[in-house]
């Protein structure tokens, strides 16, 4: 893979990337003041302004407009931007409600102008939202056709060939992209490709990049940052992880993303009441599953059982208030079921119809560990070695191909994967950790 070796001049959760560079410019003016700089205070001095975040610039952006289309309802152009500006305003607060508010604007502008550039990417990153990978490929080919100079069409192929495992060709995607324009958008993705292939030392150096050149929207650079520190994190390095989500902060204050980054920290570093008291106040602010499955492990692992329960109540709400907006959850659904027991025949059944529709790495590990929770340990091996065929370095899927080889009766392969594992990451899971730990303690005691 020679992705952008020669030239300086891109998820957990989806891997999207902030919406359009387009809406990117035109909120910048917004955010002229705020600067990233040096940590100067601790992060639970944050937690209180992340609830007063209600006032973005994005959402203020989205104000103006409605405000110039109730003066002016057939301008096309207005109904695009305001359709992007939704999908940015989706992510910031997590609220897929404004998903269909996108696509009834993007489709408004469609049905003045159907060869609008800016709409039919925006209607790709539209299905990459909801995780429809297919139609959002169908969507970027579309808008490069239309313009093949510009690069965000680009973006929108690459990140639906990766979740359809569809890797050479993103790959191909990417450097085309890259040699278009060099720039933060292109970095982080092709950092997320490396990171798939197992080239942590190539992966932190386009994010560095990435982060180092910024973008004009604040909430877009904090997005890269944080990203930095999830990287750090996934190599267990806790203490360049801080620095990020710390350093992010000081620039975004309140941002929900490096606020859960920073309570994972905290709970790997057995602070797990400072852990809870982040993830408490994010999940309330900005309630993705992600945050809540991680909130709800901690009170499980801190004894707190029925305020995990409430939590994996609420989840289930949140779940479904998803898949009303059109937003497929099946992998999430299923993984979730299985680490907790849930529905074991129909979680496996959803999780081989979502391998069959986007049959990538993060999919194959899905159906692995599902299979694994069925008991069919010599099937679950077959889509955990599709899992790691890239080289990845994940803790959590070498886990669970350690796991695997173990019920199987195959110590030295569990040894060797487990071992891989918390040499990669001592901190993978608040979960599954321990019991890494303990399974590698019993194999190396039973080997000497």
């Amino acid at each position: 893979m020679q992705i952008a070796r020669h030239t300086r001049t891109i998820p957990r959760f989806t891997i999207l990337m902030p919406i359009m560079v387009i809406l990117m410019v035109a909120i910048s003016w917004w955010l002229a003041r705020d600067r990233f700089s040096t940590i100067t205070h601790p992060a639970t001095d944050y937690l209180n302004i992340a609830a007063e975040r209600v006032g973005t610039p994005t959402r203020k952006l989205v104000e103006q407009m409605q405000r110039r289309l109730r003066a002016s309802p057939d301008d096309w152009q207005i109904n695009s931007q305001l359709g992007l500006a939704y999908l940015q305003l989706a992510r910031e607060i997590a609220d897929p409600t404004y998903y269909q508010k996108a696509e009834a604007a993007l489709k408004k502008a469609l049905d003045y102008e159907p060869e609008d550039y800016t709409s039919v990417s925006g209607m790709g990153a539209l299905a990459l939202a909801r995780h429809q990978f297919q139609e959002g490929l169908e969507w970027g080919e579309h808008a490069r056709q239309i313009n093949p100079e510009r690069t965000y069409a680009y973006g929108v192929i690459a990140d639906a060939q990766i979740e359809l495992g569809q890797y050479e060709e993103a790959i191909q995607t990417l450097q085309k992209m890259v040699d278009l324009r060099p720039d933060m958008s292109s970095y982080a993705r092709i950092s997320y490709i490396r990171e798939l292939h197992g080239d942590m030392a190539g992966a932190f150096e386009m994010m560095q990049w990435a982060a180092d050149g910024g973008a004009p929207n604040l909430e877009n650079t904090a997005w890269i940052r944080t990203q930095l520190g999830n990287l750090y994190f996934s190599v267990g390095d806790l203490k360049h992880a801080e620095e990020e989500y710390l350093i992010t902060l000081n620039g975004y204050p309140g941002y929900v993303y490096a606020l859960a980054g920073l309570g994972r920290v905290r709970a790997a570093q057995g602070k797990n009441d400072e852990a809870i008291q982040l993830l408490n106040k994010v999940s309330e602010v900005t309630p993705l599953p992600e945050f809540i499955i991680t909130l709800a492990d901690i009170f499980e692992m801190n004894g707190q059982h029925e305020a995990a329960q409430q939590q994996f109540e609420l989840l289930q709400v949140i779940q479904e208030l998803y898949q009303a907006n059109g937003v497929d959850m099946d992998l999430e659904i299923a993984l979730f079921n299985a680490d907790h027991g849930i529905d074991s025949e129909k979680t496996l059944a959803e999780a081989h119809q979502a391998y069959a529709r986007r049959p990538s790495i993060y999919a194959a590990d899905v159906l692995a560990w599902v299979l694994y929770n069925a008991g069919d340990y010599v099937e679950a091996r077959r889509y955990s070695q599709e899992a790691l065929r890239l080289g990845t370095k994940d803790a959590l899927k070498l886990f669970h191909a350690g796991m695997i080889a173990y019920r199987l009766g195959d110590n030295i392969q569990a040894r060797d994967f487990l071992g891989e594992a918390l040499a990669n990451n001592p901190y993978f899971s608040i979960r599954y950790s321990p019991e890494a730990q303990r399974i590698l303690q019993m194999l190396e005691a039973g080997s000497s």
